[in-house]
């Protein structure tokens, strides 16, 4: 898409935003220290082998930690929990410990895993791509919970409003 075209780039947005995907909430843990944030560029890469690519933004505490992990937990949040996203999302592990203000475990190879989350997966970190302004993180599932019947996961329209604890 030409960099120039203002049409194209607010129809790709508008078709985008018509998909209304779901969003994530990307836990990781290295040396000791853990963070956690809302993601909106995510998605599954792969059925045999399975595959699941995290995309986080380089200006995001999240970032900074993803690079030394091995794992990181992914997990859908239920879509009357803008609250747990609003933390994970609007605030930022630079000034504030979000574990402190969630209910959490220590999950498979003691990555976070979020309780109220309404599923998740942690996944070993595989490979890493530079997009621009984000960087992707291809994961291999090896572990997680989920309901029988599909819940009701929140998306970008319930999140679309957000100020975001770093910009992108």
């Amino acid at each position: 898409m030409p960099a120039n075209s203002e049409s194209d780039s607010h129809a790709f947005d508008d078709l985008v935003a018509a998909a209304d995907a779901p969003v994530y909430l990307v836990t990781v843990s290295a040396g000791g220290e853990r963070s956690g944030c809302l993601v909106g560029f995510a998605s599954q890469v792969g059925i045999d082998p399975a595959r699941f690519l995290v995309c986080l933004s380089k200006a995001n505490h999240t970032y900074r930690v993803a690079p030394h992990a091995e794992f990181a937990a992914v997990h859908l949040v239920g879509a009357d929990d803008t609250g747990l996203a609003a933390l994970f999302g609007a605030e930022t592990g630079d000034r504030t410990d979000k574990f402190d203000r969630c209910r959490w475990r220590p999950g498979p190879h003691g990555v976070p895993v979020l309780l109220d989350a309404v599923a998740w997966f942690c996944g070993r970190i595989l490979t890493r791509y530079d997009f621009g302004d984000h960087v992707g993180f291809v994961l291999a599932p090896e572990d997680g919970e989920a309901p029988a019947d599909a819940p009701a996961v929140l998306r970008f329209h319930h999140v679309a409003a957000m100020r975001p604890g770093h910009p992108a």
